[in-house]
């Protein structure tokens, strides 16, 4: 019994070994033939991804098929070998708020876009008539009609003064949820001093400059949080954080 053990585990391995190696030949089979298929099949859809999409409506599918459709990119029907995914992807990358767009074929007719989102902080209206959406990096983008709930800079900007100084503000309203909601405008006087218009209140907040956010708006979120709901939210005409050691308030004139 015991001598019979050893020849069992033997027979037993060598099935194993062999349907371990069947099953790669199959693979190696199937992977060979859908590698050495000809890309002759016809495009029967076109699955388009957007990323970010839960952050920012500005590329939808609509707007893709819009995009390729302008250029006379017709996809749908056409044959595999006649589309060049490089082609389809220089297209979509010239739209300035697509920032990524990766384009492949798969062997059961399907022609698949992938788009990552330029996300916008903030649109800038200046006074000179400039118009146009800044992202987190500096990248300008004009509106080319899209729209969207961001806040809106106004006033004496120039290009420079918006990559750098208003893009240290916008990146912090970003990245501050409660800030973020609170603010819907920031006005830029001749000086570049900056003023902010909250969405509750009637208070003007005169930040000044972009140093110091953090101490700034720390000590206006104590404000919010232990006066106001006391003497109420429309009691002064402006509010000034402009020095981080005090915050100067200006009563509304009877």
């Amino acid at each position: 019994m015991e001598a019979s053990k050893p020849k069992r585990n033997y027979i037993l391995l060598t099935l194993q070994v062999a349907v371990v190696v069947a099953v790669l030949g199959y693979l190696t089979f199937v992977l060979t033939d859908i590698a050495n298929r000809p890309a002759t099949s016809v495009c029967e859809k076109v699955e388009i991804k957007i990323m970010d999409s839960t952050r920012a409506g500005f590329i939808t599918r609509e707007e893709v098929e819009r995009i390729l459709e302008k250029e006379n990119l017709r996809l749908t029907g056409q044959k595999m070998e006649d589309i060049n995914s490089a082609t389809v992807q220089k297209t979509l990358l010239k739209n300035a708020f697509i920032s990524e767009a990766t384009c492949y074929k798969t062997p059961d007719g399907r022609f698949n876009i992938l788009i990552s989102q330029r996300l916008p902080i903030m649109r800038v209206m200046a006074s000179d008539g400039t118009d146009y959406y800044m992202d987190a990096h500096g990248k300008i983008m004009n509106p080319m009609g899209y729209s969207a709930d961001l806040v809106v800079a106004t006033g004496y900007i120039s290009k420079s003064f918006a990559k750098d100084s208003l893009l240290t503000l916008g990146i912090f309203l970003r990245d501050n949820d409660f800030w973020n909601d609170q603010i819907e405008q920031i006005d830029v006087r001749k000086d570049g001093s900056i003023d902010l218009v909250p969405r509750v209140g009637s208070g003007l907040l005169h930040v000044g400059d972009v140093s110091n956010l953090d101490t700034k708006f720390r000590n206006l979120r104590a404000l919010y949080e232990k006066v106001f709901p006391t003497i109420g939210w429309n009691k002064y005409a402006s509010i000034n954080i402009e020095h981080t050691n005090q915050i100067i308030c200006k009563k509304k004139k009877k």
